[in-house]
């Protein structure tokens, strides 16, 4: 309770606990893992880049690799309708 304007003893014994005691829900995704300098910054740019690129890589060996099987069955299925 506050009493005068005054916070009580337990109050602030409370919140001096609360200072010293983790928060068992904290949340991990506060912190702030922005890099803090202008090197940071850049890496963290081309890392996204080549990310992004290798993602496109990836969506084109996929379609590549799928385009084979395709023709390969089709291939198949020609071959015994003869």
């Amino acid at each position: 309770m506050v009493a005068n304007g005054k916070a009580g003893g337990a109050e602030k014994l409370a919140g001096a606990l609360r200072k010293f005691i983790p928060v068992k829900n904290s949340n991990p995704a506060r912190v702030d893992l922005t890099p803090g300098c202008a090197f940071g910054v850049v890496v963290d740019e081309r890392l996204k880049e080549m990310e992004r690129q290798l993602g496109e890589v990836k969506d084109r060996l996929n379609g590549l690799i799928y385009l084979v099987i395709g023709a390969v069955v089709v291939e198949v299925v020609l071959r015994l309708m003869k």
